[in-house]
């Protein structure tokens, strides 16, 4: 039996546990009253109470601070919504009713409505002033509820967003500072351009008249002339390249990624660079493809990134040197095409300083002449259609520069479409050249019905250029048989580019055939005066496309004879 002593005890430890406990809660309840005491004499936060029916019942500190008003001018007398932009409550309200298809009120029902759902609802609205002011808002409301459910109120938690809003506005106003410089930038560069090409063409245009003119120029002033010309051409490829580099820094460069034919693209590419590297003395060599490969790229834009590493790597090469190309597939799904040469090859620091615009690491004195803009566009271009650039040298060696692209499926029905092609197109007979024609055309679909026409024509390899500018590089590189040309080019239009042809002897003799949209008799009127040897409208008659090219075809023959 336990003694009474014991029992005293007992009950003196139950009695000190208990008064423990009582003294802890009521410390939590200190400390909870003080919280919440803080909270609604917070400056900081606006905290305005309401009841069901949205009438203020609470209004602390901080509500008075940022609006102006005392507790005792809005409790039980207005709503919250009464002490917002009206315009901006109404706007929310017809915001809801059209995502409800019901009709909601531009008052409070309008301010509580997801709240009062149990969507928690944080919106931005401008608050009004006991003094007229404005600053916005942002707003957190919750709806109070019974133990049971019911709705007896809502808590509005709400801070100054001026801070905010100003910095975004002075942001977007820096933004469109920038933008309308960048445009003002880009809008000069193309205006120069334009007021540049036309006296060039003219320096250009009467220096190759002077050089193959009756009488012929004595010795100095074919020397002269030579001078003049190469100096005009080296200021035409300055412009060029500076007006690329604009486009797209500007964003205003358009690009038409599709599933580009490695092996087709390097054909392409090896043709227009051979005859420069063999005037060189430069060898070169291309792998081949054991089965087709594919990347989405543009590919205008992929033979101009191409052949300017192409050309770097033979201009740049030592005498009787080799250019190799050689493509490796990089795990998982890329490809890189490596461009190798036997240069004299870059130090380390000037592989740093590769890719910075009008840097031509200290080739500045040499015979060989550049922009240093070249390797900068190519950059751009490659980053834009989603592949990567790098770069390795070793003095004395050479160097070797690389492109990466991720592999792509083959277009559809490329297979079939090739199998048709190889079936409908014979075999060139033993002694018939194969003739170039050079398209100048930037919608991929009107090239693509273009290629599939010519697909059964053994005797014709096509080329392709997406804008004038490239045509011209392109012609005087290839020297086609005949041209193609579409009005609307971006750039310089296809009337510009077939002048410029004209006024340079090496092109003047090419027949240009205008391959159009626009089909009104005063434009094509328009389109012979100006000297193209033929005007096709589109949609194209491939019968009447066919005759005109044959015609075209037989000209340049005769032309060649004479020439």
């Amino acid at each position: 039996m336990q003694a009474k002593s014991d029992i005293v005890v007992l009950a003196d430890e139950d009695a000190a546990r208990s008064g423990g406990t009582e003294i802890s809660r009521q410390i939590a309840l200190l400390k909870a009253g003080a919280l919440q005491n803080a909270i609604l004499t917070s400056a900081n936060f606006s905290i305005i109470a309401t009841d069901e029916k949205g009438i203020i019942q609470l209004f602390n500190v901080g509500a008075e601070r940022m609006l102006g008003y005392s507790a005792a001018e809005v409790v039980n007398k207005i709503s919250p919504s009464d002490i917002h932009d009206p315009q901006e409550v109404r706007d929310r309200a017809e915001a809801l009713t059209i995502e409800l298809c019901t009709t909601i009120a531009p008052g409070f029902e309008a301010l509580a409505f997801k709240a009062s759902r149990e969507i928690e609802d944080i919106y931005e609205l401008t608050y009004i002033c006991k003094d007229g002011s404005r600053f916005p808002a942002i707003v957190s409301i919750t709806a109070l509820r019974d133990d049971y459910g019911t709705i007896i109120g809502y808590l509005l938690i709400g801070t100054d967003n001026s801070v905010r809003k100003r910095v975004e506005s002075e942001l977007n106003e820096a933004m469109a500072a920038a933008e309308k410089a960048n445009h003002a930038k880009s809008d000069f560069l193309s205006s120069m351009s334009h007021e540049l090409r036309t006296p060039l063409n003219a320096i250009l245009g009467f220096a190759q008249l002077m050089e193959s003119g009756a009488p012929a120029p004595t010795p100095t002033q074919k020397r002269n002339i030579e001078q003049i010309l190469k100096a005009g051409w080296y200021l035409l490829e300055l412009i060029n390249e500076v007006l690329d580099l604009a486009l797209i820094e500007s964003g205003k460069l358009t690009l038409s990624n599709e599933p580009v034919s490695l092996a087709e693209v390097l054909v392409e590419c090896r043709a227009m660079i051979e005859p420069q590297a063999r005037q060189r003395g430069i060898g070169m060599t291309f792998s081949r493809f054991d089965v087709p490969r594919f990347i989405n790229a543009d590919r205008t834009r992929i033979k101009q990134v191409l052949i300017n590493l192409l050309f770097n790597a033979v201009k740049y090469n030592r005498p009787q040197g080799r250019v190799a190309v050689e493509c490796e597939l990089m795990p998982p799904s890329s490809i890189r095409i490596c461009v190798r040469d036997t240069g004299i090859g870059l130090a380390s620091e000037q592989l740093a300083q590769l890719f910075q615009p009008f840097n031509r690491l200290g080739k500045e004195s040499g015979s060989e002449e550049g922009t240093g803009i070249g390797l900068v566009v190519t950059k751009r271009l490659v980053e834009l259609m989603g592949g990567t650039i790098g770069a390795s040298s070793t003095v004395g060696e050479g160097s070797m520069f690389w492109v990466e692209f991720p592999l792509t499926q083959a277009p559809r029905l490329a297979l079939a479409e090739a199998e048709l092609a190889a079936a409908v197109r014979p075999a060139l007979p033993d002694g018939m050249p194969l003739r170039t024609i050079l398209y100048v055309e930037d919608n991929p679909a009107n090239l693509e019905l273009v290629e599939q026409i010519l697909a059964r024509r053994p005797d014709l390899r096509l080329l392709s250029a997406a804008d004038g500018r490239m045509g011209i590089e392109y012609a005087r590189a290839c020297l086609p048989e005949v041209i193609l040309m579409d009005i609307n080019l971006p750039g310089i239009s296809g009337i510009e580019a077939m002048k410029i042809l004209h006024a340079d002897a090496s092109t003047a003799h090419i027949p240009i055939i205008a391959l159009s949209a626009n089909a009104v008799p005063r434009d094509i009127q328009k389109g012979l005066e100006a000297g193209f040897f033929n005007y096709i409208t589109k949609p194209i008659v491939v019968a009447d496309f066919i005759d005109a090219l044959d015609a075209a075809l037989v000209s340049a023959q005769a032309a060649a004879k004479q020439r």
